[in-house]
């Protein structure tokens, strides 16, 4: 898809002509119905791997965390955020930040090609491991009742399942066959 301008400030979206390579594709790609989008991420792609490669030189690990899918898929994720909110994302040229949803599987495979292992999860089920609930009794053990409930409101915001729990991913990176909790095994 391309952008173009329909007047003196009007942007659309329209089919252009032009190819993707195939490997950038998700498996099932050409089960995908006429019409439908898959989107790639190039340079996404060619960072990872630069990233990667000087782990797997270098020795170290990495830990990604955004807003993504953990199984390649196909749809459009593109959207404009501005102030907060949702937006059409052709609405206000450089006054909205333009975003896509992380496709974490792509990113796992091509850390997995330089040799390193690589952990998928939510961001829901990595906080849990990493103590947030222990963390947050802790917390409000000896707090008052206003505070016990607004760390409760905060767990539920970063970990719950109708919140940034599902909807962020975590990707962790370590040398092949290190365990690291709460990674114990690479996926």
């Amino acid at each position: 898809r391309w952008i173009d301008r329909a007047g003196a400030d009007e942007l659309h979206v329209f089919a252009g002509a032009g190819s993707v390579d195939p490997t950038l594709l998700p498996d099932d790609a050409e089960n995908a119905p006429q019409g439908a989008i898959v989107e790639v991420a190039p340079a996404r792609a060619a960072l990872m791997a630069s990233i990667a490669e000087r782990l797997a030189g270098l020795g170290g690990a990495g830990l990604f965390l955004d807003y993504g899918y953990l199984q390649p898929g196909i749809g459009d994720t593109l959207q404009a955020l501005r102030k907060h909110d949702h937006e059409d994302v052709l609405a206000n040229p450089g006054e909205a930040d333009l975003t896509a949803h992380v496709d974490f599987a792509a990113l796992a495979a091509i850390v997995r090609a330089h040799g390193l292992d690589a952990h998928l999860s939510t961001q829901g089920e990595f906080l849990v491991e990493m103590g947030l609930l222990e963390r947050a009794g802790q917390l409000g053990a000896n707090a008052n009742e206003a505070a016990r409930e607004k760390i409760a409101g905060e767990v539920e915001r970063l970990a719950g399942p109708q919140a940034m729990g599902d909807l962020f991913k975590v990707l962790a990176v370590l040398p092949a066959g290190i365990t690291v909790p709460p990674f114990a095994t690479a996926d």
